[in-house]
């Protein structure tokens, strides 16, 4: 955990806090301005989105919101970018690594600094995923295992104690999507207010049978959810082995 000497019980005022990376533009911005209607106090990430790989800063603006409001109630890591979509043989490695800084450090950072303040509130965490994180990629590779790895870090929070989703936002019409040459033709997109409506009823604690599981907006929604939530298995909806049989050693 990071060196702070840990988080007050004390709270400040009753509106719930959440904190946003990368929420200047785009998803986290649609995020940020929803809640705040509801009522919300958000503490968006600054707007270079790198700052969120610099631990000493993360560990300092994490440490100074818990203190100013006695703890955190949501933390949305929204903040990530895509390398070139190019094939993994013609990709830079400088940004291939950074990516993967980016997209994977920084989460890791924040979601360590915040661990405490969380707990302190029965907090949840949202991580901005894709269904880049489910298959391989042809192309902008280190997006797709910087969102493969991002599912781990999921996993591993809700394992330490804390209530973690992996939230694919489906393809919402921003900045990053309209730079993509693979939805360069593309004419309907994800609605913000889909992933809204996931992220509120995440914060609710509405979708807790959920907690450590792959949800989409635009495809999932708040009511369908729920009608399954009681039959969930284990590893559904989850990145785990497939095993070929009953037989398979790896079973």
């Amino acid at each position: 955990m990071s060196e702070n000497p840990g988080p007050s019980t004390t709270r400040a005022h009753d509106a719930p806090v959440a904190i946003i990376t990368g929420a200047s533009r785009g998803i986290g911005a649609h995020l940020a301005d929803a809640l705040e209607a509801a009522g919300w106090v958000v503490e968006r990430g600054s707007t270079r989105v790198a700052d969120v790989t610099d631990r000493s800063a993360v560990e300092g603006w994490i440490t100074a919101v818990g203190e100013r409001h006695g703890g955190i109630d949501l933390l949305v890591n929204n903040a990530g970018v895509i390398d070139d979509e190019v094939p993994l043989p013609d990709s830079d490695p400088d940004q291939w690594w950074r990516t993967l800084e980016i997209n994977v450090r920084g989460p890791y950072l924040v979601t360590r600094a915040a661990f405490p303040w969380l707990q302190v509130r029965g907090g949840r965490v949202v991580n901005l995923s894709s269904g880049a994180a489910l298959r391989p990629g042809a192309v902008a590779s280190a997006y797709n295992v910087s969102k493969t790895a991002l599912a781990r870090l999921t996993g591993s929070t809700v394992a330490a104690g804390v209530a973690a989703f992996d939230v694919s936002p489906g393809v919402v019409r921003t900045d990053m999507t309209l730079a993509m040459a693979a939805h360069v033709a593309r004419t309907e997109w994800t609605s913000p207010q889909a992933i809204v409506d996931l992220v509120r009823a995440i914060a609710a604690g509405e979708l807790d049978a959920w907690s450590g599981r792959f949800v989409r907006a635009g495809a999932d929604t708040v009511e369908t959810m729920r009608s399954v939530e009681a039959r969930l298995a284990e590893a559904e909806r989850t990145i785990t082995l497939l095993p070929y049989g009953e037989d398979d050693p790896l079973a």
